[in-house]
C-alpha cells in the first residue's frame, strides 16, 4: 500500500504534529525539573524548619528535623528506584544550611546557603546567555536527545533557549532582590515563610516561560538517532562491499 494508499486518518496534520511538539516539550520540562514531587522536596524541608522555629524557637530541633525529612526523601527514592538528583541536592542544601545556622547560632542563616546558590545561578543564567551558551541549552539538550546541537545546526532553537536562559535569570535576580534585604532586616519567623512563599511561583513563571519560548521553536535535532542512523548505514556498506568481494556461486 502507497502513501496515497493510506486512510486519510492515519495522517498527521501539522497541528497535531505541533501539538506533539509541545507535548514532548512539556513532559521532557517535567522531568528535567523534577516535576510535582520535586517541587515537594524543594518546600518541604524549609516549610518543616520555619513551622518549628515559629513554634518553639529551637534552632537545633528545627535544623535536625528538616535534615531528618530530607534524608527520608532521598531513602523513599533510593527504596522505589527512582531518580535521586532532585533529593540528594535538596540534601546538600539542608546540609549546608544546618551547618552555617549551628556555627553563627543564627536561625536565618538556615537559609544563607540556598540564597547564595539563587544568586550564583541567576548570574550563571545570565552569564551563559551572554556568552552565546546559554545554560538551559545546557540542562535541556540531553534531556530532548539533541545535546548541542542547537548551538550551530538549529539557530531557532539556540535563540529560544537564550531567552529562556535570560528569563530563569532576571526571575531569579528578582527573587533576591526580595530575599536579601529581608534577611538583613526581618526576623527569623517573617524571613522563613517570605522564603518558603517564594519557592514555587518563581520557579513555575521560569518554567512556563522556557515551555513557551521552546513551544515555539523548531524541533530538537535528534543526535542520537542520526547516530544509530550512520551506524546502520555503516553496516549496511560494509555488508554490501563484503557481498561483492565474495559473490555467491
Amino acid at each position: 500500500m502507497t502513501s496515497l494508499d493510506k486512510p486519510t486518518a492515519d495522517r498527521s496534520t501539522p497541528d497535531q504534529d505541533a501539538q506533539a511538539d509541545k507535548a514532548v516539550t512539556e513532559a521532557a520540562l517535567f522531568e528535567a525539573f523534577g516535576g510535582l514531587r520535586g517541587m515537594i522536596e524543594t518546600v518541604l524541608p524549609g516549610l518543616l524548619f520555619v513551622t518549628i522555629f515559629t513554634i518553639n524557637k529551637d534552632l537545633h530541633v528545627s535544623a535536625i528535623a528538616a535534615l531528618a525529612v530530607s534524608l527520608v526523601l532521598v531513602a523513599v527514592r533510593l527504596i522505589r528506584r527512582d531518580t535521586v538528583k532532585h533529593a540528594f541536592s535538596g540534601v546538600f542544601g539542608v546540609a549546608f544550611g544546618v551547618v552555617f545556622a549551628m556555627m553563627t547560632g543564627n536561625a536565618k542563616d538556615f537559609y544563607l546557603p540556598g540564597m547564595l546558590y539563587t544568586l550564583g545561578l541567576a548570574l550563571a543564567y545570565i552569564i551563559t546567555a551572554l556568552a552565546g551558551v546559554p545554560l538551559i541549552g545546557l540542562i535541556l539538550g540531553p534531556v530532548f536527545k539533541e545535546n548541542l546541537s542547537w548551538r550551530t545546526r538549529n539557530p531557532g532553537r539556540k535563540k529560544a533557549y537564550t531567552k529562556a536562559s535570560w528569563a530563569w535569570g532576571l526571575i531569579l535576580l528578582g527573587k533576591c532582590a526580595i530575599l536579601f534585604p529581608m534577611y538583613w532586616w526581618a526576623d527569623t519567623t517573617k524571613f522563613g515563610w517570605v522564603l518558603v512563599a517564594l519557592k514555587i511561583p518563581p520557579f513555575l513563571l521560569a518554567v512556563y516561560l522556557t515551555w513557551v519560548f521552546l513551544a515555539k521553536a523548531p524541533a530538537p535535532i535528534d543526535v542520537f538517532a542520526e547516530m544509530e542512523a550512520e551506524e546502520r548505514a555503516e553496516k549496511e556498506r560494509k555488508a554490501a562491499a563484503a557481498a561483492q568481494r565474495h559473490p555467491e556461486a
